[in-house]
């Protein structure tokens, strides 16, 4: 399975990215919402995993759970 991380705290963003490879999940990383918005217009993830501080630089729709 495929995921985007996308996650402002550079500490919590490596720790989250070691569990998930860990459980053999492939992960990829970006630490703004711009940044993360051209991985998501450019890749195919399964998951996309949104730190919510950094969901307001996106002005696409999101949906929380």
């Amino acid at each position: 399975m495929r995921l985007l991380l996308v996650e402002d705290e550079k500490r919590m963003a490596q720790a989250l990215c070691e569990i998930l490879r860990q459980e053999k999940y492939d992960v990829d990383y970006c630490a703004d919402g711009l940044e993360g918005l051209y991985a998501i217009e450019t890749g195919a993830y399964d998951l996309i995993v949104l730190d919510v501080i950094v969901v307001r630089e996106i002005i696409t729709p999101i949906l929380y759970l």
